[in-house]
């Protein structure tokens, strides 16, 4: 029997999520068949997950195509309407042991539901099938899923339900299981990370679950977090940055613009001067701290003052690695309803705001010349620093370990070793 080809498009949640899902695909003894796993956040990204399900089937022909993640749950109706496509499943459905059964049965499909996706916002847990290892050296852990917040531009809320939090002892014995295998960095993954906690008795945060991850596993070397909403980070999590050498310093915000009246468009929950401060007392509690960020560009109503609001964000919060996303409209959300600004702008925008992170970068990999970073290896000749910048080596390396080096230069976005 071959085995099922999967494909992943979009974020580290959905990667997670489909090692979960091969899992579950190996135990209902599933075969001849291909899994798409798609990303709903721009209008791009379900346009690459058609074109993605057109090459793979004709890459393979004759076998059962199945369409899931964000887009299928989003938009199902697209995907059921293309000729080959066999099933439509949604976010919840994916990570059920009963989803997978029923598609190991060959005479089950095109017989039974080919759409099966239920309403995500009246799903109230989190998927509880965990996985210990995904990713070779660095680990990630789903600790929280979906988002309570309706930005006016985002449809991820209506991919993937409103927030739910994985509880802490559950977080913990994963963790401690993937230290035992040899992992030696573990990363936080979620939808909103920083709203952690909220759905748990007692109402934790997510600095009270770093700090009892750090407290509770000690051999772990390494804890990452990824992308949070800097407007949450509560007292304890800003404690971990300022005390806890195991916390890695990078933190990747979602800071979206850097002009109040688009933040207020946007219905985020902080302003420009709100970022600002943040990044400077985490920069004051820990000095090695660098900063990633989620920017969009040409949102709708936005003039040439209000982007340069947003441009100047780069040097005021200090930004190091961003990430530029063009507003794409997404239907059923009320941005899409809000004025547009004209495509060759928001092009030009996006080209002046990656220019201006190329030179933030530069800048950061140059202040590293001369100095020695604990780094972990991902292959013979690539490791990361605490920092989360790249580096490349001269000569092979142990892989998966953690070793001093001294920084030489840097080339092509990377440190030099």
């Amino acid at each position: 029997m071959k085995p099922p080809v999967f494909s992943t498009l979009g974020c580290r949640l959905n990667a997670y999520e489909t090692e979960a899902m091969k899992e579950l695909a190996a135990a209902a003894g599933i075969g001849g068949a291909v899994i798409v796993n798609t990303c709903a956040v721009t209008a791009e990204a379900v346009r690459k997950g058609k074109q993605e399900i057109r090459r793979l089937a004709r890459e393979n022909p004759g076998a059962t195509m199945i369409v899931t993640g964000c887009a299928a749950q989003t938009e199902p109706e697209t995907f059921a309407a293309m000729p080959e496509v066999a099933r439509v499943i949604g976010n919840h459905e994916k990570m059920q042991a009963k989803t997978w059964a029923e598609l190991a049965v060959p005479d089950l499909i095109g017989t039974t539901e080919r759409v099966q996706v239920d309403d995500i916002m009246s799903v109230r847990e989190t998927a509880g099938h965990l996985i210990d290892g995904f990713g070779r050296h660095r680990a990630y852990v789903q600790v929280q899923n979906g988002c309570d917040h309706r930005c006016t531009f985002c449809i991820i809320p209506y991919g993937r339900g409103n927030s739910r939090s994985v509880p802490a002892g559950v977080v913990v014995e994963q963790i401690k299981r993937l230290v035992e295998k040899d992992f030696a960095e573990v990363v936080l993954t979620g939808v909103d990370l920083t709203s952690w906690g909220a759905d748990l008795p007692g109402g934790p945060r997510l600095g009270d679950l770093v700090m009892r991850i750090l407290r509770l596993v000690p051999d772990l070397a390494r804890l990452r977090i990824s992308s949070i909403d800097s407007i949450e980070a509560d007292e304890n999590l800003m404690l971990a940055i300022a005390s806890e050498p195991r916390l890695m310093p990078h933190l990747h915000l979602s800071l979206q613009a850097g002009d109040d009246m688009i933040l207020k468009r946007m219905k985020r929950r902080h302003l420009r001067d709100d970022a600002i401060r943040f990044c400077e007392e985490a920069r004051r509690l820990r000095p090695d701290i660098v900063f990633g960020a989620d920017i969009i560009v040409g949102f709708p109503t936005e003039t040439e003052e209000m982007f340069t609001n947003t441009l100047r964000l780069v040097d005021d919060c200090g930004l190091t690695f961003l990430h530029v996303f063009p507003f794409s409209p997404r239907k059923g959300t009320p941005a899409a309803r809000m004025p547009l600004v004209r495509g060759p702008e928001v092009k030009e925008r996006a080209a002046r705001l990656r220019a201006a992170g190329d030179t933030a970068l530069s800048r950061h990999l140059a202040a590293q010349v001369g100095v020695t970073h604990q780094v972990l290896t991902e292959g013979p000749r690539l490791g990361r620093t605490g920092q989360f910048t790249e580096v490349a080596f001269a000569v092979d390396q142990p892989e998966g370990t953690i070793i001093p080096v001294r920084i030489h230069g840097f080339q092509d976005g990377r440190l030099t070793a």
